[in-house]
């Protein structure tokens, strides 16, 4: 579990929030359950590190606030739209006893295993993320698909899924896909038309027509030549 320090913050003002953010902070809330919303100020630094973890939005978080460790779920960030710079963040208390739904990503494991990719297939993902309820004592960060053993026109359903326990699908009634193992796809070149082939099959009788036709002019004229050359000896000695 990832942990984090805040302090308490006592910004009411549009003013006083940006120069917390200026000296490298990050206001944030703390909400739910019995407790008042306490409001915080963060590392920007270290609720950047938090961010690029995966999973992050479904990753139960430890704040230490006021020499006391409570759990947090981080629920909503704001960024700058400019910067892209984290602006706020929220923090929902993990209440024990209570549920909670939750969009947790679904991981592929084992691809090289699978005969289906091996010849080809393609691995067609439905869902990225799967809706699910759950205890807030038990929430998974991720559900893993294995892939191993997997054949062209395999689907694989949230059934062959194992959640934890008390875990459910906020989808009921059905057993939804996850994903699949599909055939590739074969792009075909398209025919030439019956017109296009004869037009080609013209246009090469009749470039070699035309050079046969130049090849015989320049063989004709090169005998003419030889034969101008031979008769100027004999208007020689008749001269003489």
């Amino acid at each position: 579990m990832s942990s984090i320090q805040a302090i308490t913050r006592n910004t009411k003002t549009r003013g006083e929030l940006n120069a917390l953010r200026k000296s490298g902070n990050v206001p944030g809330i703390i909400y739910g359950g019995k407790n008042e919303n306490e409001k915080i100020s963060l590392s920007k630094k270290e609720v950047k590190n938090l961010i690029n973890k995966e999973n992050f939005l479904s990753n139960v978080i430890s704040i230490k606030l006021n020499e006391k460790e409570q759990k947090v779920l981080p629920r909503e960030i704001m960024f700058d739209i400019i910067s892209d710079e984290p602006t706020h963040i929220d923090f929902m208390r993990i209440v024990s006893g209570a549920k909670i739904i939750l969009e947790i990503p679904v991981r592929f494991i084992n691809n090289e295993l699978s005969p289906g990719l091996k010849r080809g297939g393609v691995l067609n993902i439905v869902r990225r993320k799967v809706e699910l309820k759950c205890p807030t004592e038990n929430i998974p960060t991720e559900l893993v698909v294995d892939l191993e053993g997997l054949d062209i026109g395999t689907s694989i359903k949230i059934s062959s899924i194992k959640l934890p326990e008390n875990v459910t699908p906020t989808i009921q009634g059905r057993d939804f896909v996850i994903a699949t193992v599909a055939a590739p796809t074969i792009v075909k070149e398209p025919e030439k038309p019956a017109e296009a082939e004869a037009e080609g099959a013209e246009a090469s009788t009749t470039e070699g027509a035309e050079a046969s036709s130049t090849e015989g002019e320049s063989k004709t004229a090169e005998t003419d030549d030889k034969k101008t050359e031979g008769d100027k000896p004999a208007a020689d000695k008749n001269k003489k």
